[in-house]
């Protein structure tokens, strides 16, 4: 059997969590975005970026991640790590809580990275939500559960928009808010291995990023022809939309084995 965590916690500390980390990283976001719009040009890893730093960016998202994985650990009693295939449960104690920012930095940036296409990030979000809201039900967490199905409710109608010709953006306001959600909503369900397998399309652009910069540094030169790895798809001939259904059917199957993992 899997190990959930019973929603024992109050309606109120449970959604103040997901609000307030909605609400930081959206503000980290959109200032982003601001500085984006207004801000001069600076020369990044990659070539010539905009918006933030890379650098004070990624500091003011530790910084978040660490505060919203105290509240989760201080506030809720959460502190363990199940690993599935094993059986086995291990409780982290304190350790749990840079842990858990690490999940949140990674999976806040993983959205952001994989936000490239019209529809992309978004799709591959409702299929992660629809397999987090079995698992919240499964242990009877219904706070969750209702907060999820709301969530789900109004991704659908921002994907309408958002399929390709898209008409409406999330920007990094949304990305990096969303991301850092979906890793609390994983912490707050005890799945965090599930987590990296539903979200594993998610994981493989973010890590195909990663990869390139290492490259990058290392070899003096690209791993892939672009990063992150829908680009390649793109510069190989495929067609935006051509990408993104397959994205979303690889994300359905990463779904419903992390589903199998979460209940075994």
């Amino acid at each position: 059997m899997g190990v959930f965590i019973k929603s024992s916690f109050d309606l109120q500390t449970e959604l103040i969590i997901i609000f307030v980390t909605f609400l930081s990283f959206g503000l980290l976001g959109l200032s982003d975005d601001l500085v984006k719009i207004f801000g001069k040009s600076h020369t990044g890893v990659l070539g010539l970026s905009f918006g933030m730093s890379r650098k004070l960016k990624f500091f003011i998202q530790w910084g978040l991640a660490f505060l919203i994985a105290f509240g989760i650990y201080k506030f809720l009693g959460i502190q363990i790590l199940h690993i599935p295939i094993l059986n086995k449960t291990f409780s982290l104690g304190v350790g749990y809580i840079p842990f858990a920012a690490f999940v949140i930095v990674s999976f806040s940036n993983a959205f952001n990275i994989t936000d490239g296409l019209d529809g992309l990030a978004s799709g591959l979000l409702v299929i992660c939500l629809l397999a987090f809201l079995f698992i919240a039900q499964g242990s009877l967490d219904t706070p969750l559960s209702m907060f999820i199905s709301l969530w789900i409710g109004a991704m659908m109608a921002f994907l309408y928009f958002n399929v390709w010709p898209a008409r409406l953006f999330l920007g990094d306001a949304g990305a990096l808010s969303f991301g850092a959600m979906l890793a609390v909503i994983g912490l707050l369900t005890g799945g965090l291995v599930a987590l990296v397998v539903i979200g594993g399309v998610f994981v493989i652009e973010a890590v195909s990023s990663l990869v390139q910069i290492i490259g990058w540094k290392v070899l003096k030169r690209p791993i892939f022809p672009l990063a992150p790895i829908h680009h390649t798809f793109l510069a190989i001939g495929w067609e935006e939309p051509k990408i993104v259904i397959r994205a979303w059917l690889a994300g359905i199957m990463l779904a419903i084995f992390g589903l199998w993992l979460a209940t075994t």
